[in-house]
């Protein structure tokens, strides 16, 4: 599985630089997202050395597998937010993602990377769904946002109501992380790929753990999705979730792709948009989210979009299938700031909710503000939210989910035998060997067997049908089939078994 942005763009190699154990940086950033380039970007325009350290590649992880909408209509975000928190702190989300819309139109216009404006529109196919709609309608004024209410949307299928926004944003995410690599390297930044950060120390010149060697810096930026390091544990305070996206060809004439930039209010989520590549338009479909490695055939998901746009858009033909991982923090606001136990030197920002267009650039001008001494008032307010019952309660829910796996799935392994055959290609099972879980599974012809335990907290792995890889219920790690990993909060590879 292989996004389309992902397989239309590359970042050049040459952009790239070798990793120099040893090296003392100013701030050193792990990940090469939006957010991390951005931040990275931003400190090296102030005169600072700045190292971006990535795992695997630019892009690799959620950036490149986004739908890249770059939107102040949300879904229905802000009113799931003005249930936890206060009018001030819904103005201070709002504002945030303004600026951070703001600062990347400017960038895109400057560097001269391609963009569309489009309508964007949160739509309803049931009262339920209308109703949703209409708090949202409220949530917005609040905030300080104009939204109209239509029925006017353009889809090929009656809606029971829409709210609208014009003039939002869509864009070819590889494109723009291009585009800020060259800025970096222009102020003189350095990026690396392939190496991972496995720890830090706290006291200023940071001792930065990596997979290739030690590095000094003055502070830390942890960019990774969910931070890589445990102080403060949030893990427990994200939800890791997991979603679809499809490309297509759309028969007909011009126009039978709709214009806009759609999400539903309803469950389960159909978002769309249109995607400008290579010559043509195509239809981009996604949706379909679940808790990482807590659905029973991810592949189920996929061929459910797949019917699904096949009845609206009959004769479509399929280009390019993914899938992406999002973080939802426990009261909807990103976490934005310090790391606690890391001395005031280690920053992190995640749990953008699977709007990190305009949240990852938002928390890139938050941190470059805490960073080098400057002011920014929504991210201060943001900054000293309070934790709500409801927050708590969400707290407890998703929790709850990892109380209520983790056993279970250790019992299950404990009396499930290993089964003494090879799995057939595509498929991956785990059961007890030598009193431990083990996983095993064949993808293209090659079967690997590997410990079925997370190596971040030992939670039980669980195949994924759909990408091939092991995934973790707990806390969302993944791994691929032969055990390397793929996205944290893990920072080590699955070992292998015995065979």
């Amino acid at each position: 599985m292989r996004s389309v942005w992902l397989d239309t763009y590359e970042v050049p190699s040459t952009a790239t630089d070798r990793f120099v154990p040893g090296a003392h940086y100013d701030t050193v950033v792990a990940g090469a997202g939006l957010t991390g380039l951005t931040t990275a970007v931003l400190l090296a325009r102030a005169g600072q050395r700045v190292a971006v350290l990535e795992a695997r590649s630019v892009g690799a992880v959620t950036t490149g597998n986004t739908t890249a909408k770059l939107s102040l209509l949300q879904g229905t975000t802000l009113s799931q937010i003005h249930r936890h928190q206060s009018d001030e702190v819904l103005r201070a989300y709002a504002d945030g993602n303004r600026e951070g819309m703001d600062w990347l139109v400017r960038f895109l216009e400057e560097r001269g990377v391609p963009f569309q404006r489009r309508d964007a529109y949160t739509y309803a196919t049931t009262s339920k769904g209308a109703s949703a709609l209409r708090k949202e309608l409220e949530a917005a004024r609040i905030a300080g946002l104009h939204m109209n209410w239509t029925r006017d949307t353009g889809l090929p299928y009656k809606v029971s109501g829409a709210i609208t926004m014009p003039d939002q944003v869509q864009f070819h995410p590889m494109e723009v992380l291009g585009a800020l690599v060259a800025e970096l390297k222009e102020h003189g930044g350095t990026l690396v790929e392939g190496v991972r950060i496995t720890g830090a120390g706290v006291r200023s010149p940071l001792s930065v753990q990596t997979s290739h060697g030690p590095v000094r810096a003055d502070r830390l930026v942890l960019a990774t999705g969910t931070p890589v390091l445990d102080r403060g544990g949030y893990f427990a305070k994200l939800s890791p979730n997991r979603s679809y996206a499809l490309t297509y060809r759309v028969p007909g004439a011009p126009g039978s792709v709709p214009e806009g930039m759609y999400i539903t209010a309803d469950s389960p989520t159909r978002t769309l948009r249109t995607v400008p590549v290579g010559g043509e338009e195509l239809l981009l479909v996604g949706g379909n989210d679940h808790v990482v490695g807590r659905s029973a055939s991810p592949q189920a998901a996929v061929d459910d979009l797949e019917s699904w746009t096949q009845r609206w858009f009959p004769g479509a033909e399929r280009t390019h299938v993914w899938a992406a991982q999002d973080y939802e923090s426990v009261n909807l606001i990103p976490f934005i700031g310090t790391l606690p136990r890391g001395g005031g030197n280690i920053y992190l920002a995640t749990g953008y909710n699977k709007w990190g267009m305009s949240n990852a650039v938002a928390a890139a001008i938050a941190l470059n503000a805490e960073i080098l001494g400057g002011s920014v008032p929504w991210a201060e307010t943001l900054g000293r939210r309070m934790t709500s019952p409801s927050d708590i309660l969400t707290a407890l829910r998703v929790n709850a989910g990892v109380g209520l796996n983790a056993p279970k799935d250790w019992l299950r392994a404990e009396l499930k035998e290993l089964p003494a055959g090879t799995p057939a290609e595509g498929q991956g099972v785990v059961g007890r060997e030598h009193g431990r879980p083990v996983g095993v599974s064949t993808v293209d012809g090659t079967t690997c067997k590997v410990s079925g335990v997370c190596t971040h907290l030992g939670g039980v792995l669980r195949w994924n049908d759909a990408e091939r890889s092991w995934d973790c219920p707990l806390h969302g790690s993944r791994f691929a089939a032969d055990g390397s990993l793929l996205e944290g909060p893990a920072v080590k590879d699955l070992p292998r078994a015995r065979r």
